[in-house]
């Protein structure tokens, strides 16, 4: 679709800005505006490829039948309620996992034991990837049984 071009273009004009503010200026969040940036122009960089590959006359028929599997993928009844039913049992496993956090961070404070900002971005970081991680375990789980 041409949405995805003007998606990507306008992705990588932006992270393109970005970048450049973060290079030239020197303050505490130039670091994380550069970040930003990068992944911003990379993503639109990605688009705009995609969108190029995909509309090559080689690939459309590939593509069309991508399009095709994916519409059923996401419109099978058993598939769509596997999913609802890993993401319920992801998102029960995440509450234990916060709640034992809290008790963690908590334990710390009291015993004056401080825990940096950094940590706590890492752990954050971690947990996002736990969460990715066992949705998909618990998916194919279920997948295999039913």
């Amino acid at each position: 679709r041409k949405n995805n071009l003007k998606i990507g273009v306008v992705y990588s004009l932006i992270g393109a800005v970005l970048l450049a503010i973060g290079l030239l200026t020197s303050y505490r969040l130039s670091g994380l505006i550069f970040g930003f940036g990068f992944a911003m122009t990379l993503s639109g960089i990605s688009m705009v490829c995609r969108y190029f590959y995909w509309n090559t006359e080689k690939n459309r028929e590939r593509y069309a039948e991508k399009l095709a599997k994916e519409e059923i993928e996401i419109h099978d009844e058993l598939k769509t309620k596997i999913r609802d039913r890993a993401g319920r049992y992801t998102y029960l496993l995440g509450l234990g996992a916060v709640s034992l956090s809290i008790l963690v961070f908590g334990i710390l404070n009291q015993l004056e034991m401080a825990v940096s900002a950094r940590v706590i971005v890492l752990y954050l970081g971690g947990y996002i990837f736990f969460q990715i991680f066992a949705f998909n375990i618990i998916y194919y789980q279920l997948l295999k049984k039913y």
